[in-house]
């Protein structure tokens, strides 16, 4: 199966909440990031930046190689936009990736990740074995990341050695 699957944790990685505030457009914050922002669970790949649509009026910014500050600079650039919240110690990311990957998921996941639905940028709020995860492919070569809470980031894990060993 290893040749079929890699799972890498994503380390480094400075994570925020977003939350427009009333009345201000998805467009509105786009413009201060520099990047194209679409409503929906969709994700937005702008270099080392990745935006994750949530929920209404509400993303994730991950940023890859992230300093201390990622969230303050953040929250000046969307000053008087959004709400911004440093959610970089909240959360645990892994890239699963490689043909394995998604019959993975599928294993533990309620929703269909055919490539017909669930492709590039396509993003899920849900839940694998009761563990709350969001999870984002990345590329069309069945490459995903995935995020969990911290505090159940070793239950989480624990599921993904189980349901390697079972593939």
């Amino acid at each position: 199966m290893a040749d079929r699957l890699t799972i890498i944790p994503r380390e480094g990685l400075g994570v925020a909440s977003v939350m427009a505030r009333k009345g201000v457009a998805a467009e509105a914050i786009g413009v201060a990031l520099g990047v194209a922002m679409r409503r929906g669970p969709h994700a937005t790949f702008a270099g080392p930046r990745t935006v994750l649509g949530i929920g209404p009026g509400a993303w994730l910014v991950l940023a890859d190689d992230s300093d201390p500050d990622f969230a303050d600079r953040l929250a000046e650039t969307l000053a008087g936009l959004a709400s911004v919240s440093d959610q970089s110690g909240a959360w645990v990311v892994q890239r699963l990736s490689g043909p394995g990957a998604r019959t993975l998921l599928q294993r533990g996941i309620a929703i269909d990740l055919h490539p017909d639905v669930f492709h590039t940028g396509s993003v899920a709020t849900t839940a694998i074995a009761h563990i709350g995860v969001i999870l984002w492919q990345i590329e069309d070569s069945q490459s995903y990341d995935i995020a969990t809470s911290r505090s159940y980031a070793k239950s989480f894990d624990q599921i993904l050695v189980t349901a390697v060993a079972a593939l």
